[in-house]
């Protein structure tokens, strides 16, 4: 959250935007062990983050961009999106994934390097140093558990604390502000595109009203009638 905040202050820098407050609602099951973990049921989150949105369509903000940065919210944010379809609103939802980095992919042999791992605690050198504590990096492990063995291709809730009991995936010792001034800076021009595009486009509200006048029904239409004519 920390991190996406920075990431939309430095974004309205370069392109004019009204950034919303820090949104920590967001999916986190998978880390309810953890002390000071706050998770709200799978309904409140979805009828939290609808009202949010409707209220900031209610201020005049017609396009809704959320930047975010917590891989738990991977299947959450785009199935809001595609939610947005239920019903007709006055306003879009767009949900800003992921950046090219221009680090070089990492291999199997070198290990993970996800949560509070090399990059993620390189960001926080950038975006809040104050908040980061590098003697605790070597703490405890953040190597791969391996305790569940599945393909790729299968998803299961518990994958994550099967892999990564403590939260802690890759090793933060090797974090370095400079690996991560081009890499925070690679996500801001992300944004800004993003953004920019999205001020250009009418395709998507126009193609989006479209879909929703065809999934209305015409007047005196009776699903009755049509099925029991002759």
């Amino acid at each position: 959250m920390l991190n996406a905040r920075y990431v939309s202050e430095h974004t309205a820098q370069e392109e004019c935007s009204i950034i919303f407050p820090e949104y920590f609602a967001g999916q986190i099951f998978e880390a309810k062990h953890e002390p000071g973990t706050i998770a709200y049921s799978p309904e409140l989150q979805l009828r939290l983050l609808q009202e949010t949105t409707d209220e900031m369509a209610r201020n005049g903000c017609k396009n809704v961009v959320i930047v975010n940065a917590h891989a738990g919210n991977e299947y959450l944010l785009p199935y809001f999106a595609q939610s947005q379809l239920y019903k007709p609103h006055d306003y879009v939802v767009y949900v800003q994934w992921g950046y090219e980095s221009g680090k070089k992919a990492r291999t199997a042999e070198s290990g993970p390097d996800l949560h509070a791992g090399e990059t993620e605690t390189s960001r926080v050198m950038v975006t809040r140093p104050n908040l980061l504590h590098m003697d605790r990096a070597a703490s405890e492990s953040g190597a791969d558990q391996k305790r569940v063995k599945l393909p790729q291709s299968v998803f299961t809730g518990i994958g994550w604390y099967a892999r990564f009991p403590n939260h802690y995936s890759g090793d933060g010792t090797l974090a370095t502000q400079e690996l991560d001034e081009t890499d925070v800076g690679n996500w801001v021009a992300t944004v800004v595109r993003a953004i920019r595009a999205i001020k250009a486009d009418d395709g998507e509200p126009e193609v989006t009203e479209g879909v929703l006048r065809e999934k209305r029904a015409p007047p005196g239409y009776s699903p009755l009638k049509s099925v029991l004519r002759p």
